[in-house]
């Protein structure tokens, strides 16, 4: 049971990491239509939802590696 629940952690993390990236497109796009601009938001918006996946990957697995290492001792 230990194993689903880890690997249901791993899933979130990949789900967590696509959403971010989305929503970064997704702003960036609907930004570059209201402003007239092209490419400019969608990139600034990838970036963005880039830096937020890696926050929240490193805050998501922080705990694990934490686990790992008590088990570990």
């Amino acid at each position: 049971m230990e194993g689903l629940s880890l690997a249901l952690r791993y899933l979130g993390i990949g789900w967590y990491v696509a959403l971010c990236i989305v929503i970064g497109v997704l702003g960036g796009r609907w930004i570059d239509g209201q402003a007239g601009t092209d490419p400019i938001f969608t990139l600034v918006g990838i970036a963005l939802g880039a830096i937020a996946a890696l926050n929240g990957i490193y805050k998501m697995v922080r705990p694990l590696l934490r686990e790992s290492r008590t088990k570990e001792d």
